[in-house]
């Protein structure tokens, strides 16, 4: 953790002082007032400077970034490539590599289970929240693809057979894709049951 120790006039000159030499913005720092200064007579005579100590704070996103370099290596994934999109408080990291498959497993199991330690170790000990997506040389939006024609598909087969018909498990973000694509199919309606790692989407006929 980088830190410097700077002086000025005022708290404000030394602080700033600091957040330059770190090159930084405020927001990213923490500030201790070492001594708030003396302006002295006249403002000269038996003047003291003001002096800080400004901390710059690690940046969950990179150290999340690294966190992931180090599960891939693990699981024999050597040659990640992560690229970073930040949006206000959603971060997604987009993961490329030649084993690409080995982290995200059997219908993205594996890369579920990444995300969400991913999401703990971002937002662990922070005082900003963020939503993590973890993708995978465009996984989730085949994915999408595919929930949306299996609800679809699904939903035919409760209406068909006159009987309510159960997904398999999926996390939530999974789930949504199922409620949100049969909102406004006619004939069914949805809903969760189970509980986690277990909960699973319902579709039932309306008879």
């Amino acid at each position: 953790m980088r830190q410097v120790t700077a002086t000025g006039e005022t708290v404000e000159e030394a602080v700033h002082s600091a957040i330059e030499q770190l090159n930084t913005s405020k927001d990213q720092v923490e500030i201790e007032v070492i001594d708030e200064g003396k302006k002295g007579i006249l403002g000269l005579f038996g003047a003291k400077p003001a002096i800080v100590k400004v901390i710059l704070r690690k940046d969950p996103v990179i150290e999340a970034e690294k966190y992931i370099q180090t599960i891939s290596h693990h699981m024999g994934v050597s040659d990640i490539k992560i690229d970073i999109e930040r949006d206000d408080q959603q971060v997604t990291f987009n993961l490329s590599s030649e084993k690409i498959a080995l982290l995200i497993g059997k219908r993205g199991q594996t890369l579920n289970a990444l995300q969400y330690l991913v999401h703990l170790a971002i937002n662990r000990g922070g005082d900003k929240y963020y939503k993590v997506i973890l993708d995978a040389e465009g996984y989730r939006e085949r994915r999408r693809i595919t929930l949306e024609k299996l609800a679809h598909r699904m939903a035919e087969r409760a209406k068909r057979i006159k009987r309510k018909v159960a997904l398999e498990p999926m996390p939530a973000f999974e789930r949504k894709i199922i409620h949100t694509t049969l909102q406004d199919e006619d004939g069914v309606r949805t809903s969760s049951d189970g509980k986690e790692p277990h909960r699973h989407i319902i579709i039932e006929p309306v008879l």
